[in-house]
């Protein structure tokens, strides 16, 4: 797996390409919601860009040898917690959950891999979905 320095936007564009990936396909629906949403643009990123992480992620995951393949595109869990540990800024976390969860529910089914994805973003990085950080919502000690 290729290496991005932490919270970089290349970094970041690769959690969008996990969550893209992890029901096997890329459909219509998905990609008009990374437009809709302005994925690219959210991230610091061109199109261009965008779609050369996509791809070299791609790459990375034919080449590694510890992924399955199934009818979905799925990293060991090791993995999954490498790639969401490269994001540790907190508005940068909230952002990329927000980005994941339009792309997942883009064809309005929510597939077992997109699910895996989401629910590692949301462990490694203690967020839920539909809601701010745990520790906004938690008043303030004075």
């Amino acid at each position: 797996m290729r290496n991005y320095p932490r919270n970089s936007p290349q970094a970041a564009a690769r959690i969008v390409a996990l969550t893209l990936l992890a029901d096997g396909h890329i459909d219509k629906a998905e990609i008009d919601t990374l437009d809709r949403v302005d994925t690219a643009l959210t991230l610091g990123l061109s199109r261009r860009e965008l779609e050369s992480v996509l791809q070299t992620f791609c790459e990375d995951l034919l080449s590694a040898a510890h992924l399955t393949w199934a009818d979905t595109c799925r990293v060991d869990p090791t993995t999954l917690a490498q790639l969401m540990a490269e994001i540790d800024d907190p508005a940068l976390q909230q952002r990329l959950l927000d980005l994941c969860l339009a792309i997942a529910d883009a064809d309005a089914h929510l597939a077992e891999g997109e699910a895996i994805v989401i629910e590692g973003a949301c462990q490694h990085w203690g967020l839920h979905p539909g809601s701010r950080r745990q520790q906004e919502a938690q008043p303030a000690l004075v």
